[in-house]
């Protein structure tokens, strides 16, 4: 086991955090197993965390909090540990999505990362083979808290049909998905389109895009290839993609009918059907 004085505090967040959690315990005079029985989990985990070879939840830090009387500081943290989690090419735009004001994004084939459940997130995620799927799946569940906020960043996201057909993780976890953004029709700041397959041709053949707008800074488009994600503040590129968004958003369903639509899809195509298989077939 590495020893956590060996540990360097400024290498990683992760490194951080588990060296204030080895500082603050042993100030409370705990060892690993009490402080353990008190948040309900094993002295191991609490060992494993401090030598950085767990990346901890943010329950978890929430219950660290509470029993050390440490006034946020680990809930605090953990955004940062579970930020560190995503791929390298992905966090500097991690970063930016967080600060923007306004987000607006097409997706062409998945249901967009701030409004997918976890079980969904799970199965895409999946995809990529990692060795780190769980800590992937909480860091993208964290990024979710930015909808959230007292003051959210006004969301307005065009989805594919294709995305609502497309059985990831199965019937189930499908149809949980589909309830999941109709229950953003409550929320004034996110708002969610259907780009119909009877669209045909539209300006969002090229594929998914994001755009960020922030209040100080200039605006941001992202778009990924099969390797990493691009972020460009190009202002020819920019005005490309709000042109092309424009006519993606002209060419989609109201957000009522796109609403009645996911309804409809999530009730024929992955209600509940007596003997019918737990994965939907394309």
């Amino acid at each position: 086991m590495v020893n956590i004085r060996d540990l360097d505090p400024s290498a990683s967040p992760l490194d951080y955090y588990g060296s204030e959690l080895r500082r603050l315990r042993e100030a409370a005079g705990l060892r690993q197993s009490q402080l353990g029985d008190i948040i309900f989990c094993t002295g191991s985990l609490i060992g494993q965390i401090e030598t950085a070879k767990k990346v901890p939840t943010r329950e978890f830090s929430e219950r660290l909090d509470a029993a050390l009387g440490t006034d946020g500081t680990f809930s605090r943290l953990v955004g940062l540990v579970l930020r560190s989690q995503l791929p390298t090419w992905f966090q500097a735009y991690a970063e930016m999505e967080a600060r923007a004001a306004y987000i607006s994004t097409y997706q062409a084939q998945l249901v967009y990362g701030l409004l997918q459940t976890e079980e969904y997130a799970r199965a895409v995620l999946a995809t990529g083979l990692p060795d780190n799927l769980e800590d992937l799946v909480a860091a993208r569940v964290e990024r979710q808290r930015i909808l959230r906020r007292e003051q959210p960043p006004m969301t307005w996201v065009v989805l594919d049909e294709a995305a609502l057909y497309r059985p990831i993780g199965g019937r189930e976890v499908m149809r949980n998905q589909l309830a999941h953004l109709l229950s953003f029709r409550r929320e004034r700041w996110v708002r969610i389109q259907v780009l119909p397959f009877g669209a045909g041709e539209h300006a969002g053949l090229i594929g998914s895009f994001n755009a960020l707008r922030f209040d100080d800074e200039p605006e941001i488009v992202y778009t990924e290839d099969l390797i990493s994600g691009h972020m460009t503040a190009n202002p020819d590129t920019v005005k490309e993609a709000a042109l092309r968004y424009a006519h993606v958003q002209a060419a989609a369903l109201s957000v009522e009918d796109s609403a009645a639509l996911i309804a409809r899809v999530m009730e024929e195509r992955y209600g509940h059907q007596p003997g019918s298989d737990q994965r939907a077939v394309a």
